[in-house]
């Protein structure tokens, strides 16, 4: 398993490309408080703030996760623009799938997209119970992104009120994670939030983590903790999409992304 803590560059100089702001970091063209640069300059944020302890702008690979929210997608021209993977909602609980997962896990791999396929966690059924319903849902696919197990607290389920101990969580979520990654062959990678990150002890659980943090770099938000992917705004815009869409960059460089995929991507 490659685990890799990689910081974010420097902004590149260059002709004008597009404007991101940032404060205190880079060393390309000044506009307003921000600088002109990025590794891909097609995707953009509707709602772009300060970054003050480093920005995503200068990762070179970046891509995107979905849901049936946002509705049809052109894959083609969001390969075109830079977007280097995707990872798709297939399952929720035990017993929901979403709608649009077999649509666009056709799509993206005709397009030329690496994808993968996440859950996301249900805390009033087991972690073995939401396996199996993952598994029932999700091919296993030789060149497919590693599963991907999605925690987070969620305050507006009407079905589900129960929050579990540490403990539980701990111990659900190894369940879930030994039982996907027998099927896959791949240990799932964990995507989680703040609160939960904080609240749980998540952390103490052997994964790679995807981690969101949409208001300042990991290395603030979650100090210490090694990451592989960053979800660093879930306003941004892209080619191919008609709303906005979360945008997420790679830890590494493009040799390291190539190397990753080697160890990680499913026989």
């Amino acid at each position: 398993m490659a685990i890799l803590t990689i910081a974010a560059v420097a902004a590149c100089g260059g002709p004008p490309r597009r404007v991101v702001t940032d404060i205190g970091i880079g060393s390309g063209q000044s506009i307003q408080g921000g600088f002109v640069g990025g590794a891909v300059p097609a995707l953009g944020d509707s709602a772009p703030h300060v970054w003050t302890s480093g920005h995503p702008y200068n990762h070179q690979v970046h891509g995107v996760d979905v849901s049936r929210y946002q509705g049809g997608v052109d894959w083609d021209a969001a390969r075109r623009a830079g977007v280097s993977f995707a990872f798709l909602k297939a399952t929720e609980g035990a017993d929901h799938s979403d709608p649009a997962f077999r649509t666009y896990w056709a799509q993206t791999r005709a397009a030329g997209i690496l994808r993968g396929a996440y859950h996301f966690y249900y805390f009033c059924r087991s972690g073995a119970e939401q396996a199996a319903w993952f598994i029932a849902n999700v091919p296993r696919e030789r060149g497919a992104l590693p599963p991907v197990l999605d925690l987070e607290w969620n305050h507006a389920s009407r079905s589900c009120k129960h929050r579990p101990s540490p403990a539980e969580v701990q111990r659900e979520v190894n369940t879930f994670i030994s039982m996907v990654s027998r099927h896959y062959g791949q240990r799932p990678i964990i995507y989680t939030t703040v609160d939960f990150y904080h609240e749980t002890g998540v952390r103490r659980i052997n994964a790679e983590f995807w981690l969101r943090s949409v208001a300042d770099h990991p290395r603030q938000t979650y100090p210490g903790q090694n990451w592989t992917f960053w979800q660093y705004t879930g306003t941004g815009t892209a080619p191919g999409f008609q709303g906005n869409v979360d945008l997420n960059a790679f830890a590494g460089s493009r040799a390291q992304w190539n190397r990753w995929l080697a160890a990680r991507v499913q026989r």
